[in-house]
């Protein structure tokens, strides 16, 4: 049985091997000079304004968090509608009730102004 693993063993020691001999040989064989420019912080291609240590506003981890529970949802939507012929009636229900539960938290997110940016 344990036969049957060793591609797979071959597989992963071949690539490890691979991902190890390409960082020693970026590190010993790459260019070593260091300029301003490489130093600097980056910024999609813009000038920097700030310090990286800014605070940023509760807003900003406001709408992150209210991305991650809308993304959420669809990770209940995706098996729901792959059984949506056999759970029925009952999975239809079900799922109209979440999507009116989640419907009405964004419209109390969007009562409150928490994705007003002003």
């Amino acid at each position: 049985m344990i036969l049957d693993y060793i591609p797979l063993m071959i597989m992963i020691a071949v690539g490890l091997i691979f991902g190890l001999s390409n960082i020693f040989l970026a590190e010993n064989l790459g260019p070593k000079k260091s300029t301003r420019a490489k130093l600097s912080t980056y910024e999609s291609g813009m000038e920097p304004v700030k310090t990286a240590r800014e605070r940023f506003t509760v807003k900003f981890y406001l709408v992150a968090m209210m991305f991650i529970l809308f993304d959420i949802e669809i990770v209940f939507m995706y098996p729901w509608a792959v059984q949506f012929r056999e759970l029925g009636y009952y999975g239809l229900s079900a799922m109209v009730l979440f999507m009116v539960l989640l419907f009405s938290g964004y419209l109390y997110v969007i009562k409150k102004g928490a994705l007003r940016w002003d």
